[in-house]
């Protein structure tokens, strides 16, 4: 059987129908380094993908404690409070994981930038695979807590895919951002896991966005596109009983759309220069 070769050609001012093409023609790339950042993620690691397991168990343990019994936090009526915290850090925990690794996935890739040619916009979406993962590992853990709570799924779970998809998208448009950021200024690498540290509290996870209705930061905290996301998620899984604004959905789009569109225009106009700092 013949083997098909592709031959690139390196040229200055390639127009951007060619660099999509060059993505097409690499996808194979896309697969490697994907199951490259899985198999380092969990590689001589003592608990090994049991940790992946461990952790949100032992966050969610310690956010019920301490918000349920000692900060008196209620969630929304008639549904496990448990529940209301685990679904919140299943969706949460795949865009803090997807939103670090895209962040620092040029300078884990320094080698491969200096001596290798491929759109390097693949290095990004690589990174969403360790996500991913981790966020299976969650779910899985939520479908499990629901039965012991002996909480069924509702049947707004499929509308899943849409919010997983708006939260890939909004991972990968503040993930660009940063990845640029990351390679040109290294302390950079230091603020991420502190934006990721307070996003977890300014983010409905451990408690209900009804606490901000009527409120006049209301609409301020709907632009946060996480809100209308986690809000969105947790609706998909517990149902109507769960306080859900389908108008933050508006404001959650549109900026997680344009938020892509300008860390993507602003990573293509500094992938070339990514050697220089590296």
């Amino acid at each position: 059987m013949a083997t098909v070769q592709h031959t690139t050609t390196i040229k200055a001012g390639g127009s951007e129908k060619d660099y999509w093409k060059d993505l097409w023609l690499n996808r194979q790339l896309l697969w490697i380094l994907s199951k490259r950042d899985i198999s380092v993620r969990y590689k001589q690691t003592l608990l090994g993908i049991a940790w992946s397991v461990l952790r949100p168990l032992m966050t969610t343990v310690v956010m019920v404690f301490v918000f349920s019994y000692l900060a008196k936090v209620k969630g929304d009526p008639e549904i496990p409070y448990p529940l209301t915290v685990l679904s919140g850090l299943t969706i949460w925990t795949f865009f803090a994981n997807t939103f670090t690794q895209i962040s620092s996935s040029i300078l884990i890739n320094s080698n491969l930038v200096s001596k290798v040619y491929f759109p390097r916009l693949l290095m990004p979406l690589s990174s969403v695979a360790v996500g991913f993962v981790d966020f299976l590992i969650t779910f899985g853990i939520f479908l499990l807590a629901t039965l012991i709570f002996r909480y069924p799924v509702s049947w707004q779970v499929v509308f899943l895919p849409c919010f997983i998809l708006l939260t890939f998208i909004t991972s990968l448009g503040f993930g660009l951002f940063f990845a640029v950021l990351n390679v040109r200024f290294r302390d950079v690498g230091q603020l991420i896991p502190f934006l990721v540290q307070i996003g977890f509290y300014i983010c409905p996870i451990n408690y209900s966005s009804s606490l901000a209705k009527g409120t006049w930061f209301e609409k301020y905290y709907n632009l946060n596109p996480l809100v209308g996301i986690i809000e969105g998620f947790r609706w998909c899984l517990l149902g109507d009983k769960v306080y859900f604004n389908p108008n933050s959905l508006y404001s959650t789009t549109v900026i997680s759309f344009l938020i892509l569109i300008l860390s993507l225009t602003y990573f293509r106009k500094k992938e070339n220069t990514f050697v220089d700092h590296i």
